[in-house]
């Protein structure tokens, strides 16, 4: 099974491409330039493996949480693409992803990730290893770091921007985290390996059913918010 994989979730826009053995990813820090550069790389990717769209099984992309407008572009270039070529989308949770990618970079199977969701709140999750694949142990919430939920046990792994954006987050969990890695983002490739479990499941959608995961369902700042310099 070919798997077209993207994201767009934070900072990075990232592409790749794989059968769940071999993967091949190009990524760029875009800032605010995810929907300028991720058509020309998936262009690039395709290229470089000699694949065309009509030869692969499906798309996946970073669902969220994350950023929103990261997001929906994503979620529109997913859709585009898979309609254009009647492929299946399959959205995977950018949390899980992050728990994945810091598994392929330095192990882990106790993963707390946790992003940064502006207005002085975070995204988080907690994922388990079990039997091959990601269990939720926490499922995604924003809240106010000092309100994060506590996973039970020790030995987890944080992971993400949060413990970056707020270095008091590693103390709310105390005991329970071991160690924190703060540059982990979501890879596309662990995009692509979290959506094979559900398209060999069926789990695949048509185009216009693919959606976004916001969590934190606005999508505008007020007045005084915007004037308080709070960000989405």
């Amino acid at each position: 099974m070919q798997i077209l994989a993207i994201d767009a979730s934070t900072e990075v826009c990232a592409v790749a491409l794989g059968d769940g053995v071999n993967w091949h990813e190009r990524s760029e820090i875009a800032g605010q330039r995810h929907s300028e550069l991720l058509l020309p790389m998936i262009r690039e990717v395709l290229a470089e493996c000699g694949v065309t769209l009509e030869q692969i099984d499906g798309i996946a992309f970073g669902a969220g949480p994350g950023s929103f407008t990261g997001l929906r572009i994503a979620c529109g270039v997913a859709q585009g693409l898979a309609l254009g070529a009647a492929l299946p989308v399959v959205g995977v949770s950018t949390l899980e992803a992050i728990a994945e990618t810091r598994r392929d970079l330095a192990g882990g199977d106790r993963i707390i990730a946790a992003i940064d969701a502006r207005m002085r709140e975070i995204y988080v999750g907690a994922y388990e290893r079990d039997s091959g694949r990601w269990r939720e142990a926490i499922a995604p919430v924003v809240v106010a770091p000092d309100a994060a939920p506590l996973p039970e046990g020790r030995g987890w792994i944080g992971a993400g921007s949060a413990f970056a954006a707020y270095p008091a987050l590693r103390e709310h969990y105390g005991a329970a985290v071991s160690e924190c890695d703060a540059t982990v983002v979501p890879s596309a490739t662990a995009i692509g390996k979290l959506s094979l479990f559900r398209f060999a499941a069926g789990e695949g959608v048509p185009a216009r059913d693919a959606a976004p995961m916001y969590v934190r369902h606005r999508v505008a700042l007020n007045i005084a918010e915007r004037a308080a310099g709070l960000r989405l």
